[in-house]
């Protein structure tokens, strides 16, 4: 006997299917909302938390343009069709006001007149394709604009993450020099690696959203470029989780040292 959905999961529409198969944009910013009040409480004095702040700001941005992308665009479809009907009845005009004078003689002229129809019906057949792909095109560059501002938050949250090395934690007295300062104790700096490892999470799940509804090849390579982005720098985050976790297993503490011959 199968467990009952619990309240909020998944159901089945009239028509569709299950609603787990698809993600949403509200869970995904239910999950932005509560990541961010996490950093909040635990780092609001640093820039990790206006990076968590903007990443629901994004989330939002996301929302809408989805949205927009999604339905049909009527204004630009009805601009299109208005277009086409003036073209055809001035073309319409034009012909009823033509006197035809010439006289086809001879099977030349009637080569060239078969060829300058069949140019008009390829230059016609070429601007119906050019208006029926206006949309499509529009919509894959509002698309991809959205995917650029998450390929760059992606590369923003590695720098937040770049100078958080476990050794200078695990090991304060061979820290350099120049080492970056503000260094965090044991605890907050898995608390801050794996905060960056989520919103990378987040950043790939909006990418996936443009990619949910799209066939278009240019916009299904960009979501799976962002990614293979964010699957690689979490992988590097993740390694400096499992050192801190390892000293943990091997009886360490914050500020000391691995032994050697353990």
């Amino acid at each position: 006997m199968s467990d009952p959905d619990p309240p909020g999961g998944p159901d089945r529409s009239a028509t569709g299917p299950l609603r787990a198969r698809r993600l949403e944009i509200g869970a995904i910013k239910d999950t932005a909302l509560r990541l961010e009040e996490r950093v909040r409480d635990r780092f609001a004095d640093r820039g990790i938390a206006l990076l968590a702040s903007e990443l629901v700001g994004i989330t939002t941005e996301t929302e809408a343009r989805v949205v927009r992308l999604e339905r049909p665009w009527w204004w630009l479809r009805g601009s299109i069709g208005a277009g086409v009907v003036v073209v055809v009845l001035l073309l319409a005009v034009s012909v009823t006001r033509v006197r035809l004078t010439f006289v086809v003689d001879g099977a030349d002229e009637w080569l060239v007149l078969l060829q300058s129809g069949i140019q008009d019906v390829v230059f016609v057949g070429i601007a119906a394709v050019f208006l029926a792909g206006v949309e499509s095109r529009l919509k894959r560059r509002d698309a991809m604009a959205g995917l650029h501002e998450l390929r760059s938050l992606a590369h923003v949250i590695d720098m937040h993450q770049l100078t958080k090395d476990p050794d200078s934690t695990l090991h304060p007295d061979l820290r350099a020099e120049h080492s970056p300062k503000g260094r965090l104790d044991r605890f907050l700096l898995g608390r801050y690696l794996d905060y960056c490892s989520e919103m990378l999470s987040l950043v790939s799940k909006l990418a996936a959203l443009y990619a949910q509804e799209s066939r278009d090849p240019v916009v299904l390579e960009s979501v799976v470029g962002i990614q293979e982005l964010t699957g690689t720098l979490s992988s590097k985050i993740w390694q400096k989780i499992v050192i801190l976790d390892t000293f943990d297993a091997l009886g360490g503490s914050s500020g000391g040292q691995l032994d050697p011959t353990a």
